[in-house]
């Protein structure tokens, strides 16, 4: 089993919306008893929240499933739990460093690196782009694919 948590900032919109994105992927292949994906936040300040609307509208247009979820921040234990912590974002990682500390296992990645791309996916909560952050999501997304075969 491999455990993925993806993390941004509120888990409402880039981190929900790459959980959903990858259940629907490994789904499609036939992979999803392989895998276990939630996601969570840096921050406090959604906790509880559902998906944001605009993550809704991207997904329902793609074609993907999701349920309804309380956003949740990422705790210490996350990091034993999960084999790949994945962040939308060098911020990210600023916030995740002051929960988990260190990455003494080098479990840390921004999505984008799994796809040879050194850069963010923009947080749709301020641009009001999702289509742009669902591209970026599905190019880390098949880079990330690609990084997991390799490995197998």
């Amino acid at each position: 089993m491999i455990n993925i948590l993806f993390i941004c900032h509120g888990n409402i919109c880039r981190s929900p919306m790459a959980e959903f994105m990858l259940k629907d992927m490994t789904g499609r292949k036939g992979l999803q008893h392989q895998f276990h994906i939630e996601s969570a936040a840096t921050s406090r300040e959604e906790i509880g929240n559902d998906i944001h609307r605009g993550t809704k509208a991207k997904l329902r247009e793609a074609g993907i499933a999701f349920e309804r979820r309380g956003a949740r921040q990422v705790t210490p234990d996350d990091y034993d739990n999960f084999d790949y912590l994945i962040v939308m974002d060098r911020e990210n990682i600023r916030g995740l460093a002051r929960i988990i500390k260190t990455d003494p296992d080098e479990k840390i990645y921004k999505l984008l690196d799994f796809a040879g791309q050194d850069r963010d996916i923009a947080d749709p909560w301020y641009t009001g782009n999702f289509d742009d952050t669902y591209e970026d999501i599905l190019i880390g997304l098949e880079g990330l694919m690609g990084f997991l075969q390799k490995k197998a």
